[in-house]
């Protein structure tokens, strides 16, 4: 019973130092929130609507975004995989895998002077093609391709 007495007056301890702070608005807890998630791109089922719903079907190919990911997964439930873009104004990376019963994986967004770079574990149903989608500031989107083959699937297999 100690330990959770301590644990309640650390707590609260904390809550008394941070409650000042927040009414001054010196912390603004809206800054950390995350971008608003796109229900209809993460739900979509085929890789056509989720492009769709994205707003990259008419995405064009580049070789500025790099994909670094192993040409064969021996566990297809954990995948690393690394994106970078060279584009200007690259604003945020998707990443799609085309036969994954949802086929977006994961959309990372930067701030003006980021590095568009990001390093992720994705789950893969079984061998696909990977797409990383770069969207700059004027709204144009960017994709390259990456096949990955899978010996045991992620995704359920």
């Amino acid at each position: 019973m100690d330990e959770y007495r301590r644990k309640f007056l650390a707590g609260s301890s904390a809550a008394t130092l941070i409650y000042p702070l927040l009414g001054l608005g010196l912390l603004k807890p809206g800054r950390v929130i995350a971008a608003e998630w796109q229900k209809n791109s993460f739900s979509a089922r085929t890789i056509n609507d989720a492009l769709k719903a994205y707003g990259s079907a008419g995405a064009s190919e580049s070789s500025d975004i790099m994909i670094a990911a192993p040409e064969i997964a021996e566990n297809g439930a954990k995948v690393e995989i690394e994106v970078s873009c060279r584009i200007p104004n690259t604003r945020s990376i998707a990443v799609f895998a085309d036969k994954n019963p949802t086929p977006l994986c994961a959309e990372i967004e930067f701030g003006t002077n980021a590095h568009p770079y990001t390093r992720i574990q994705i789950k893969l149903g079984e061998s696909t093609r990977l797409r990383a989608i770069a969207k700059t500031q004027d709204g144009k989107s960017h994709v390259a391709f990456k096949e990955i083959k899978v010996t045991l699937g992620g995704c359920g297999g």
